[in-house]
């Protein structure tokens, strides 16, 4: 019998590998900065002795800091981007680094994914990727995900995950109330459903499949921009894995993984990095604490990833002022429901509960 997901981590010891994480991230900041640089030298060897080039995956601060860093320590890795997704201050940093940008992939018609077609295709990139994701799958059941779907509403997972009752696979009840509508007669529940798709698929079609073709054709793999404390869906892996990772599928290398905020900022201070006007400038506190006086975090002007936890002016309020005729259309005239009609962000915002007027 297959082992489910509790007995392989028992045999990993990832209880004992993600202790000794914890304690890496606590560490002066002085340390961390040599410690990423035997990482990514380490990677880069490894590379080597496998017939394999390396890459960086270019976006905002913290893996344009990475960009610079590796060549601080003599690793000459070339960048790549998907840049136009970025915001414009940022695509300029790219072009004075030299980082190539890439087109987003290719639909099946030959034209470009755009950010409205994905949207319009799939769903909008609302909540958290891992929400999403969840959100996505009710809104598409199969046989196939009947167990999972069954396990986002109650908390009941099969044999794989361990025959839990109250697994962290159940979606919130907040959420539960504005999204667990689909499952209403399977479950017996009176929760709502949206009159909008939700996916987290853009980030594939328009950043990730683009630059994992790329790396394909260049026998290419990356250096990551990844930080275990900016959480989401990868900091457990970070945790587990560690910094650089050979998988039977994956290969990639995450030097900041231990790293906090501040570490990255300091560290953008001392290679003198040219900070994208999208964030400001990076000022100190009374207390020694490290910013970027605007944004920070940046990302896809399309992206509602986490919105649902910003205070106002959130994302899209800096959009506005920024760029009020992409404000304009983002709000309302983004896709098109099946009767034809426009809209666009401003359901969804009005949806779950985000004040954007």
């Amino acid at each position: 019998m297959a082992e489910n997901v509790f007995e392989r981590m028992e045999r990993i010891g990832a209880r004992d590998r993600m202790a000794d994480f914890q304690r890496k991230m606590q560490m002066p900041h002085e340390l961390k900065i040599e410690y990423a640089k035997r990482r990514a030298v380490e990677f880069a060897e490894e590379c080597a002795r496998r017939g394999l080039n390396y890459h960086v995956s270019v976006g905002g601060l913290d893996s344009i800091t990475l960009f610079m860093f590796l060549r601080s320590i003599g690793i000459n890795a070339p960048g790549i981007s998907v840049s136009f997704l970025e915001d414009i201050s940022i695509q300029r940093v790219h072009k004075e680094l030299g980082v190539e940008c890439l087109k987003p992939l290719k639909r099946d018609d030959c034209t470009f994914w755009t950010k409205p077609k994905v949207i319009q295709e799939f769903g909008f990139p609302v909540l958290s990727k891992e929400l999403a994701a969840k959100i996505e799958l009710l809104q598409n059941p199969s046989e196939k995900n009947k167990t999972v779907r069954h396990a986002i509403i109650t908390g009941e997972t099969g044999a794989y995950g361990g025959n839990q009752k109250h697994s962290r696979m159940k979606m919130s009840q907040k959420w539960l109330e504005k999204f667990g509508g689909y499952e209403n007669e399977t479950e017996g529940t009176a929760y709502g459903t949206p009159d909008f798709k939700v996916s987290a698929k853009c980030c594939y079609y328009l950043k990730e499949r683009p630059c994992d073709l790329w790396a394909k054709e260049h026998h290419s793999v990356p250096y990551l921009g990844l930080m275990a404390s900016e959480g989401g869906r990868r900091a457990k892996s970070l945790k587990i894995n560690g910094c650089n990772y050979f998988g039977a599928s994956a290969i990639r290398s995450a030097p900041f993984a231990i790293f906090q905020r501040q570490d990255i900022l300091q560290l953008a201070i001392d290679l003198s990095v040219h900070v994208p006007e999208i964030y400001g400038t990076i000022e100190r506190n009374s207390d020694g604490t490290l910013y970027t006086t605007k944004a920070q975090r940046t990302g896809c002007s399309m992206c509602g990833f986490g919105i649902h936890m910003e205070k106002r002016p959130h994302r899209f309020d800096l959009l506005r002022v920024r760029n009020p005729k992409e404000w304009e259309r983002m709000m309302y005239h983004l896709v098109q429901d099946d009767s034809g009609e426009w809209y666009g962000w401003g359901k969804v915002l009005d949806y779950i509960g985000v004040e954007w007027r």
